[in-house]
């Protein structure tokens, strides 16, 4: 991809935030495809939205990940999506997710964090690039375990109709 087409699919992605975050840092990262410092900034900007407290311990709790806005989920998977040629972001995660059944077990090694009984390393084991499986990034906090993803999959933002990417 050139520069040129990078630039367009980030502008048409709209950063919108009900908390007034900025999400100009996320946008820049993952159009110049750095997508391991994209994924530390999207937990940076989830505990952003989660609260001062998150910000500090560096992690959610799942009961934090229910209150997020709509709108800004919505921004920080779009950003993904349009800068991953679709294969990234929270949605393509859910979609794979609710079609094994919501089982864990086969959801890991679909997306890449597991491999038969042994679970990817952070960071070395990860692929940072689009050859990466489909759904294979953001990693969503995954060490401490499935509550706070299976909230993020499970969010209302998905259910909406109002859906770009």
């Amino acid at each position: 991809m050139t520069n040129n087409q990078l630039a367009m699919n980030t502008s048409i992605v709209s950063l919108i935030s009900e908390r007034n975050i900025d999400y100009t840092p996320l946008q820049q990262l993952l159009a110049q495809q750095d997508f391991q410092a994209a994924d530390r900034m999207t937990l940076q900007l989830l505990c952003e939205l989660a609260g001062a407290a998150a910000v500090q311990r560096k992690w959610l709790y799942f009961t934090e990940v229910e209150k997020f806005p709509t709108s800004d989920l919505q921004t920080i998977n779009n950003l993904w999506l349009a800068n991953s040629e679709g294969k990234f972001g929270y949605g393509v995660q859910r979609e794979i997710w609710l079609s094994l059944g919501k089982n864990w077990e086969k959801f890991w090694p679909k997306i890449g964090w597991k491999n038969g009984n042994n679970w990817t390393r952070y960071p070395h084991e990860f692929i940072w690039d689009l050859s990466a499986p489909k759904g294979h990034l953001p990693l969503s906090n995954q060490l401490r375990g499935v509550r706070v993803i299976a909230s993020l999959l499970s969010h209302p933002a998905w259910s909406s109709t109002s859906l770009s990417g």
